[in-house]
């Protein structure tokens, strides 16, 4: 056996028609909370693309550490993404898995070399690039894989749920 292409679980994300409703429901029903929200759209993003070409696309999303695995909600904003592509089709539900790797460049050559290639991306404001990679013929999953900057800081969050006192 080779060595492990993924190394930890970072994110299990979902994908939401109405993510205030939905960090409701999760914080005020299930005590999974609290969360941070953000909006990523051209201004904050660069580098979108979705099936290899440039598209600008834009969502909110609400992120939460659930026992060291952080949980994302996303609500698209616009039907350009592959997250409304998801919702169109199945309405909300788990969309994908972010895990971490021992280097991003090199686990994005070998899953082209298989391939796989990048299905959605974008560099947020921190300056980590993400990417989503269709392995569902494989895994039965979209992953996410990051390639982070060793000095990322998080975009600040815009908002939380629930409110800070």
């Amino acid at each position: 056996m080779q060595k492990p292409v993924f190394t930890k679980l970072l994110q299990i994300c979902v994908v939401v028609d109405d993510i205030d409703a939905y960090m409701k429901k999760y914080n005020d029903e299930y005590g999974i909370g609290p969360w941070i929200v953000l909006n990523f759209n051209k201004d904050t993003v660069s580098d979108m693309t979705v099936y290899g070409k440039r598209v600008d696309y834009s969502m909110k999303l609400a992120l939460c550490d659930f026992f060291n695995v952080q949980l994302e909600l996303i609500q698209p904003t616009d039907d350009r993404s592959i997250y409304a592509e998801f919702l169109k089709k199945n309405g909300p539900g788990l969309h994908h898995v972010a895990f971490d790797t021992q280097s991003y460049a090199q686990t994005m050559k070998d899953l082209a070399s298989r391939g796989f290639s990048e299905i959605q991306g974008g560099t947020d404001s921190g300056g980590m690039h993400f990417s989503y990679v269709d392995l569902t013929k494989d895994l039965g999953m979209i992953v996410e894989l990051y390639d982070r900057p060793d000095d990322f800081v998080p975009p600040p969050p815009e908002r939380t749920y629930p409110p800070e006192k």
